[in-house]
């Protein structure tokens, strides 16, 4: 059973539908699955033995119904795949999280990670993966774990980047793209068999809370790999945390209501004293009694007019203005056709 994915038409449904019971191809039948996915590639490049190197391959349900990922395997042992999230509806998103095993293979490796699904129905989509394992040059620890950092505390951690060998080697430049990050390096040790630096890594204070995912680009004079990246991992925590940040309401009639709980947190006693959004849509009870944790209801009032819906849920607290962060509301209304139509099904043969 399968029905139209969410921004197109029945008819582009029954063009899916009729696709797959009519050509035979296994190649077509499989491009709904494939139009979640935005990127289907990714090369690691040139990494270091022992380094951690994982790449997301982010998917996301298009579609009005339910979605389920039966799993995923791996033609190679240099790539090791899980899948995040197995139950998706309709906005929600999930990963292939892709991790190059670069403990236990040197050299070049790629790998075909195969992902099936069996709701709405059967489908495989293949996502690849390659790189360059580094035998002479490795970190220790393998990244820069940042770990949980308090929002304007800053951190800093430390990395010794080591290269085996007796040629003359040398990082010349630390490259990122994240404004947050600030580098400095050690003056290099040499040995006749090996070269050494410490790298020092800094969160700057004024950086945003939430998670941090990036990489450090080591730049250097070997001819043969210029960049080794070094990857970053880690969290700002604020005083007050809310989860999830992106709410998805899903389909909702014209003039219908769902509600959907937020959970909100803070490091010590605290009461919400309301809600606010653009356009009076979202509402919830204030919570009076104080508590480190309110599990908070977020009820959305559809409108007439059909159609996606977003908006900004602003959380009021006693802990002060602006101290949690905002929730964005995510929902699609449907028009009184639309929705009774949406409860056919176009059987898939």
């Amino acid at each position: 059973m399968f029905r139209s994915p969410v921004g197109f038409g029945r008819a582009v449904a029954c063009g899916i539908a009729v696709v797959v019971a009519c050509c035979g191809s296994t190649a077509s039948a499989q491009e709904w699955a494939k139009k979640m996915f935005t990127v289907t590639s990714h090369n690691f490049g040139t990494v270091a033995k022992g380094a951690k190197t994982e790449y997301r391959f982010v998917f996301r349900n298009i579609y009005k119904e339910d979605l389920h990922v039966v799993g995923v395997r791996t033609s190679c042992g240099c790539t090791s795949p899980e899948i995040t999230r197995h139950d998706l509806k309709t906005h929600e998103t999930g990963e292939v999280v892709a991790k190059f095993n670069t403990r236990t293979f040197l050299g070049q490796h790629g790998a075909t990670l195969t992902v099936t699904f069996d709701k709405p129905f059967h489908a495989e989509i293949q996502l690849r993966v390659a790189g360059n394992i580094r035998g002479d040059v490795t970190f220790e620890p393998p990244f820069v774990d940042l770990g949980n950092v308090d929002l304007g505390a800053g951190a800093e951690r430390q990395v010794r980047v080591t290269r085996v060998g007796s040629a003359a080697w040398d990082i010349s430049d630390v490259r990122s793209a994240n404004p947050s990050f600030e580098v400095s390096l050690s003056k290099p040790t040499r040995t006749p068999s090996q070269t050494s630096y410490d790298l020092t890594m800094r969160l700057k204070p004024e950086s945003p809370a939430g998670y941090v995912k990036g990489q450090l680009i080591l730049i250097t004079t070997d001819p043969r790999a210029t960049q080794i990246p070094m990857d970053v991992e880690g969290r700002v925590v604020a005083a007050v945390t809310v989860s999830p940040q992106l709410l998805s309401m899903g389909a909702v009639k014209c003039g219908g209501t769902i509600t959907k709980n937020v959970v909100v947190r803070a490091n010590r006693d605290f009461c919400i004293t309301g809600v606010a959004c653009e356009d009076g849509c979202l509402t919830c009870e204030p919570r009076t009694t104080p508590a480190k944790v309110h599990i908070l209801p977020v009820t959305f009032q559809a409108g007439n007019a059909a159609g996606r819906v977003e908006q900004q849920l602003r959380i009021s607290t006693d802990l002060g203005e602006g101290a949690v962060p905002n929730v964005t509301v995510q929902a699609e209304v449907e028009a009184a056709a639309a929705a009774a139509a949406a409860e056919q099904s176009v059987s898939v043969r």
